[in-house]
């Protein structure tokens, strides 16, 4: 049962929420009118609600630590999550894939122009935690200047189409490639760095983009930004502004398509694995003989690699870019979309993404409250879910007995 202790501890916690909400919930003024509404039984909601999560949270955690206790007093092992089982499994995973598949290609036939055009969006999050997911959650290495690669890809094509009429197609490894090389050069400075350090400097990286790209009037086009970029074309073909939201939706697909085999594949690959011994300890991974440096600029190349080609499509998508559509708001988002969905794992990321991305969409319904839900919402995920929605698989290896006797 609870102590008065933990109750008191909830109480105290509803009171300071209600604190921290009180001029946003409580207070409404009427410029025009000149006055102000006091709405104090959102108040009672908010310590009401609050003190009910808190007690819920309170008690889960009671409950997690008893299970724990029992099972190590009966010396049980621990049943594997089911979402693991089906991930690792091929008869669960490939027909659970493919019915995803089914469902995307159907999708703009099953819901209106607009809801394609939000998961166009989506879909270039999923491609851009799945960049970053290679910088963080394989190598462990704290990128909150992420945004950098992708205004780089976006810029590349924006300034190729406005002075040389270059097309999508030509522009697309063009800005991957650019972004590759910006990574690298931000791998140098960086290869002594670790921790907060290296988030500090790679933050400061992103604003000095963004800052040359706002101030430089004579190359970007400075807070004007650069208009009228062509959209990807179809064989020549002239198409509407619907057909060429449906031709960007399928070229989203067969992008996150081609991004999940090669990071699936580099994932299980050499590099994939040093950048996971990287993460889990950098001293250990050099004394194993793994060159450092190499394996930090790699993951730095090819996380920045799918930023600059996503940039490509962001331009080409809305065919106006600014600085402003690159702050670091944007790289919060992406690292929030790797934190929470899993580090390491792709099929988290994937559904963190469509999670972040769609359901501010979806909680426009709450009016001025959707952004105040979508906070709550990422507050109880990390208290119940703090590896993530769906935590990467860990390998490993069991050493089986011949029936002779002799280990294999």
């Amino acid at each position: 049962m609870f102590q008065f202790q933990e109750l008191k501890k909830s109480l105290l916690v509803s009171l300071w929420f209600a604190f921290l909400t009180f001029p946003l919930l409580v207070i409404k003024v009427d410029p025009i009118e000149r006055t102000v509404l006091w709405r104090w039984d959102n108040m009672l909601y908010v310590v009401l609600g609050s003190f009910a999560i808190s007690i819920l949270v309170r008690v889960f955690n009671v409950q997690k630590e008893r299970r724990r206790d029992r099972r190590a007093s009966n010396h049980t092992i621990d049943r594997e999550p089911l979402m693991q089982v089906v991930l690792r499994e091929p008869r669960y995973l490939y027909p659970l894939a493919g019915a995803a598949l089914l469902f995307a290609l159907l999708f703009p036939s099953l819901f209106s122009i607009y809801q394609t055009n939000i998961m166009i969006t989506a879909l270039m999050y999923v491609v851009l935690g799945l960049g970053l997911n290679i910088v963080v959650g394989l190598a462990g290495l704290l990128d909150l200047g992420y945004v950098a690669f992708y205004a780089v890809g976006a810029y590349s094509y924006a300034l190729l189409n406005f002075h040389f009429d270059v097309g999508f197609w030509i522009a697309l490894p063009i800005g991957a490639l650019l972004a590759a090389l910006f990574g690298i050069l931000l791998g140098f400075p960086v290869l002594r760095l670790r921790g907060d350090y290296l988030a500090i400097v790679t933050l400061g990286f992103g604003e000095i983009i963004r800052l040359i790209l706002e101030n430089w009037n004579a190359f970007s086009q400075g807070p004007s930004g650069i208009s009228n970029i062509s959209r990807p074309g179809l064989f020549g073909i002239d198409l509407s502004l619907e057909g060429s939201i449906l031709y960007m939706y399928y070229l989203m697909i067969a992008v996150v398509i081609f991004t999940i085999f090669v990071v699936n594949r580099l994932q299980d690959s050499r590099i994939g694995r040093a950048w996971i011994a990287l993460r889990e300890d950098e001293i250990a991974c050099q004394a194993m003989g793994i060159d450092k440096t190499r394996t930090k600029l790699t993951a730095f190349a090819l996380g920045a690699t799918w930023a600059g080609m996503v940039g490509v499509i962001f331009a080409a998508k809305t065919t106006f870019i600014n600085p402003a559509s690159f702050t670091f708001l944007e790289s919060a988002i992406i690292l929030c979309i790797v934190v929470l969905g899993g580090m390491g794992s792709i099929f988290g990321v994937i559904v963190g993404a469509l999670i972040l991305i769609l359901l501010p969409e979806h909680l426009r319904a709450l009016s001025e409250y959707r952004m105040l839900a979508f906070g709550g919402v990422l507050v109880v995920m990390m208290i119940f879910r703090p590896q993530g929605i769906v935590a990467n698989i860990r390998r490993s290896y069991h050493f089986e007995k011949k029936p002779g006797g002799e280990g294999q």
